[in-house]
């Protein structure tokens, strides 16, 4: 079986998704998915995150971006594949 692909996803979330516990249950997804990256508020009240490993574990990441934890209000979720860089050790939080 050959070498699992690793991919970069960089995904910017819009709603109602700061002060909702958004930032801390997507550590604790990615984690546990194994993804390495962080996540960060933004300004406009959205989050962006930058997601590095496995297609199929950044697939259900983004799975879950759309319902995020249960007071989350999510509009959009927007993803940009970008190239693997490694350069993450695990997933952080961003500021």
């Amino acid at each position: 079986m050959g070498r699992e692909v690793m991919r970069r996803a960089h995904i910017w979330v819009s709603g109602k998704v700061q002060g909702v516990w958004y930032r801390a249950t997507t550590v604790e997804e990615a984690r546990k998915l194994r993804l390495t990256g962080w996540v960060k508020n933004l300004s406009d009240g959205g989050v962006e995150i930058v997601a590095e490993g496995p297609k199929e574990s950044l697939d259900k990441l983004i799975v879950w971006c759309h319902e995020g934890p249960p007071l989350a209000i999510v509009g959009e979720v927007r993803v940009v594949w970008e190239p693997h860089t490694g350069e993450f050790l695990n997933f952080t939080f961003a500021y």
